[in-house]
């Protein structure tokens, strides 16, 4: 079968330096197996809380969990797709997606644990009011109670504080519903629906907050309890903090890059509940054998395996551990530590045995109704006595494959097979889990499955077991079934195993603009283009295309299709043709054809996104046209464009007309510029591209003498420490104030101003309907040539008037927009569109 080429264009951005990603088998070195044989001897466990991915203090979880070596994890409120995007174009959940894997690889490399809730991050707010109103308090509470009786942790830490020192509202929610939780998870009474899944009430010893010295805040004090975790430890090669500065370093969207930091770290803790410790984090707490009925007899057993360990040939040590397993299994209370410490034994006795097991596809996707090849290997390269029992695979509807081999494994040599099975018509597709359902509000994720609320990802579609015998223990190890290929450049590569339907459909543009005017006159018709993409072979089949408005069919289409799998098939639909003023103004369509014998129907295109530091993302959707119908005047016809730090507004400006170019640094030139009505700067440009202050004079020269320049927000002035030079004249940037409240009142302190009313008059109204926030990064100056014609405030603040700033220069005009418009017209917020005609249209002077 064919790798399917999506409809969709697939992002490939290849970072340098990354992983190849999280499937890759372990690499397991006779130092790490030692440094988790000594973990055998601690029982001890932490939950780190707070909102984002890139909260995290990635220094201290690596102490905890490879140099303390207690069981640690991370629990991310949300996954952060509401943040900025430094790589791409992803905004929304896709950059949550993508974040989501960032975390994780940061958690490969720290070897800690990672949780989420529902809650969905929908942007910069200034208070946890706000963050608990537009999330259900209940809800992520009780996600995160879930999470504390499924993992038991002996302490909870929090990064951020319960008050306005944590600066984002949902930092500070964060502390508030951990702290909650804290109680909670111990009271019966509390979520007791919970407990029919397996888990009991359960009190954590403490919860601390880890206090930080950001510069510009410091929450430090010398009488907090204080932990040195910049250790070096030998057995890895490496300090904690070159672990953290590596595991932050994978925050890639974020520009989170950071030194491998060697030398001493202090970490500073308060405690906000249960016992303040004295001089360490488990002060009071027993993290021994101890703990558990009977156990101490395990103690001296580690300590001997410790001892006896020969690095030269790790398989020495399975006897031992072999008895460890036995000990643990035989004694009188069994818990979730007895659980957790069988589950190490298990891994410790394939590390020594140098087992390998996979199973594999060389395609990257599995298609519904068709069938998959998939190709089993397990090798045994340590000289231990390991006998192959059995393999299986299933899904989590049914079993595909079972034999029972009983074959004693040679060492290092290869057993391998390949084995055909077929995919299931009813085999879900592969969508993360908490994509599945429309959102229940514009702040949770819908999850309904109670086992599924704080997996980092959704379970793989298909599962191998392989049963292995070593002495008289029987032990499973799961393999996720995996797309496993070589790139000429990366190598081999791991990604995930996908299940796609029959056929992805797709309908373009996302915003249609039905009554764009130029001149008095409209200046087209839009199109919609209809696609369909067949994922196998067959010959003649018929099928029909359907486009909806609401409940409505308004464009049906039979045909009869030579289906080769990967092609695509596509049709034009005039929008005024079809379309019907009195219906909803979404359009989506639908494909239906005969599978094994049965009419299905498809509406599913698929979107691929591709980074090298993070494995392969896929999720489904259904493409919708939104058709604006309000009148749209325009000014000019040529537009040219800077990209920023990944937007979509080239496609939204040629939506309104105009013919887009796209400008790299080679055609910022006085001949080149003259010939576009506006230049446009992409979000965030001057921060990652220095040619734009070096070439501001150019720049300059195309303002005076007649053009336009809109530039959109950026962070700071400053790039690589180096001044930003943006326009004629100075205006200040530095990350506030901002308007976080989509719908905060927008006063017009100059309703006369000309980006105000023409070639469109903008009202009240133009404001209505907008997503996540109003501004962003404002800007602020001294100097008398800006008119800063609008004011707004989120609730409780003061005023501001740096959402825009104009100011004429020759002929011509320069703004700074921090005006979210980014966000807006991919939306289809139809005065957000006025308003960037408007911009365009910025008449010249005399």
């Amino acid at each position: 079968m064919r790798k399917i080429n999506l409809l969709l264009a697939s992002i490939f951005i290849f970072l340098c330096n990354g992983s190849l990603w999280a499937q890759l088998p372990p690499i397991e070195n006779s130092a790490t197996i030692y440094l988790q044989m000594k973990k055998l001897n601690v029982l001890g466990s932490v939950l780190y809380v707070a909102a984002h991915p890139d909260d995290e203090n990635n220094t201290l979880l690596p102490y905890l969990a490879k140099g303390a070596l207690y069981k640690t994890a991370y629990l991310s409120l949300t996954r952060g797709d509401g943040g900025q995007n430094l790589i791409g174009d992803e905004q929304g959940f896709e950059l949550g997606l993508i974040r989501t894997e960032e975390l994780l690889a940061a958690r490969r490399i720290d070897g800690s644990g990672q949780y989420f809730s529902r809650a969905y991050e929908f942007g910069f707010s200034k208070s946890a009011d706000e963050a608990l109103h537009t999330w259900d308090k209940d809800k992520v509470l009780a996600d995160i109670v879930w999470v504390i009786r499924k993992y038991q942790p002996d302490i909870i830490i929090t990064r951020f504080p319960r008050d306005k020192r944590a600066g984002h509202g949902h930092h500070w929610a964060s502390a508030i519903l951990a702290n909650e939780a804290f109680k909670a998870a111990a009271d019966p009474t509390q979520f007791p629906e919970q407990f029919q899944y397996g888990v009991k009430p359960w009190q954590a010893k403490r919860i601390l907050w880890n206090t930080y010295n950001f510069g510009s805040v410091n929450t430090t004090a010398n009488d907090q309890l204080k932990i040195e975790v910049g250790g070096y430890n030998a057995l890895l090669g490496e300090s904690y903090g070159e672990i953290g500065g590596e595991a932050r370093s994978m925050h890639k969207s974020q520009g989170e890059g950071r030194p491998r930091r060697a030398g001493n770290i202090t970490e500073y803790f308060t405690t906000t509940g249960g016992t303040p410790p004295d001089s360490t984090l488990m002060d009071g707490i027993n993290i021994t054998w101890t703990r558990i009925k009977g156990g101490a007899a395990i103690i001296p057993k580690v300590d001997a395996l410790l001892k006896q360990y020969d690095i030269q040939h790790p398989e020495q040590s399975i006897p031992a551990l072999v008895e460890i397993y036995h000990a643990i299994e035989q004694l009188p209370e069994q818990n979730n530590w007895t659980k957790e410490k069988l589950k190490e034994v298990k891994d410790l006795i394939v590390a020594c045995s140098g087992l390998m097991a996979e199973v594999a596809s060389n395609n990257e996707y599995a298609v519904q109704g068709q069938h998959m090849q998939l190709q089993f290997f397990v090798n045994k390269r340590l000289p231990a006595a390991v006998q192959l029992q059995q393999i299986s695979l299933a899904s989590e509807q049914t079993t595909l494959f079972d034999t029972t081999l009983r074959t004693n494994l040679s060492t290092n040599n290869n057993i391998a097979f390949d084995k055909q099975f077929p995919v299931a018509l009813q085999q879900p597709i592969s969508q993360p889990y908490w994509l599945a359902k429309p959102m229940e509000n514009e702040g949770m994720f819908t999850v309904t499955d109670q086992t599924l609320i704080g997996r980092p990802e959704s379970k793989p579609a298909y599962t191998a077991t392989f049963t292995f015998m070593v002495d008289d223990i029987a032990f499973t190890i799961q393999k996720p079934v995996q797309y496993k290929y070589v790139d000429p450049v990366r190598g081999e590569v791991y990604d995930p195993f996908v299940v796609t339907p029959p056929v992805i459909v797709g309908l373009q543009p996302n915003v249609a603009l039905n009554n764009v005017i130029r001149n008095g006159k409209p200046i087209r018709t839009p199109d919609m283009h209809l696609q369909l993409q067949a994922n196998y072979n067959a010959a003649s089949v018929p099928v029909t295309f359907q486009l909806r408005q609401g409940t409505n069919v308004i464009y049906s289409k039979d045909t009869v299709l030579q289906f080769e799998n990967g092609k695509n098939y596509a049709w034009t639909v005039p929008l005024n043709t079809v379309f019907q003023t009195n219906q909803p103004q979404i359009i989506q369509p639908s494909v239906t054809l005969p599978v094994l014998g049965q009419k299905e129907t498809y509406h599913y295109n698929l979107k691929r996104i591709a980074y090298n530091h993070i494995p392969t993302i896929h999720y489904f959707y259904t493409d919708s046209v939104k058709v604006i119908t309000e009148p749209i005047k325009v000014v000019g016809t040529k537009v040219g464009y800077v990209a920023g730090a990944g937007d979509k507004l080239p496609e939204a400006i040629q939506q309104l007309g105009y013919s887009v170019q796209m400008l790299q640094e080679q055609d910022i030139t006085d001949e080149k510029l003259r010939q576009f009505d506006a230049v446009i700067i992409g979000i965030r440009a001057y921060n990652i591209h220095e040619f734009l202050t070096t070439k501001n004079d150019i720049l300059n020269r195309y303002i005076y003498n007649g053009g336009n320049l809109i530039i959109q927000y950026f962070k700071s002035n400053y790039i690589n420490n180096k001044p930003v030079k943006a326009g004629p004249y100075s205006f200040l940037v530095n990350g506030s104030p901002r308007v976080t409240e989509e719908n905060s009142p927008v006063e017009f302190v100059l309703p006369k101003h000309s980006v105000l009313n023409y070639p469109n008059t903008i009202t009240e109204k133009d404001f209505e309907g907008w997503v996540q926030e109003r501004s962003t990064y404002q800007a602020q100056t001294n100097d008398t040539h800006f008119e800063m014609p609008l004011q707004m405030h989120d609730s409780g603040e003061a005023p501001s008037k740096g959402s825009l700033l104009i100011a004429p220069y020759g002929k011509g005009n320069v703004a700074y927009v921090s005006l979210v418009l980014f966000r807006q017209l991919p939306a289809g917020v139809p005065g957000a569109y006025k308003l960037m005609a408007n911009l365009i249209a910025l008449p010249k002077h005399n």
